[in-house]
């Protein structure tokens, strides 16, 4: 696991069926990356290295009402020469049992000087668990 994070529903982040609109999912899980991110200790993104979300998928399982909590859980799926494919779950903080959706982000270093990707920064590689 890279993280696991709660993230109180606000009541603007309904929309006018009276639920989480679906793109507010993606700030969801955009928070709980930026958290694992600045959770690392060492830089994560510089003048010779920043990461990209290059694609994500969301499966919506069920609607999202107020009030709710959300637990949101990362971890690592796929680790790359310079991306990391990472796991994606919003459950509702209170009940495990309950999952609003899964899916998956494919995050790209690349160089901000020219975006071609670099080799993933060491303090990425070894908290999303690599071994070498």
């Amino acid at each position: 696991m890279l993280i696991e994070t709660t993230v109180p529903l606000r009541w603007r982040d309904l929309d006018a069926y009276n639920h989480v609109n679906n793109s507010v999912f993606l700030t969801f899980l955009e928070e709980a990356r930026i958290q694992w991110f600045d959770s690392l200790g060492s830089p994560w993104r510089n003048a010779e290295f920043e990461p990209i979300l290059a694609a994500t998928t969301i499966n919506f399982r069920r609607p999202i009402q107020y009030p709710e909590t959300l637990r949101i859980r990362l971890s690592t799926e796929r680790i790359g020469r310079s991306s990391l494919t990472i796991a994606q779950h919003i459950y509702a903080a209170n009940d495990a049992t309950v999952l609003y959706s899964d899916g998956q982000a494919v995050l790209v270093w690349v160089s901000p000087v020219d975006g071609r990707p670099v080799p993933l920064p060491q303090v990425v590689r070894h908290a999303a668990g690599a071994t070498d």
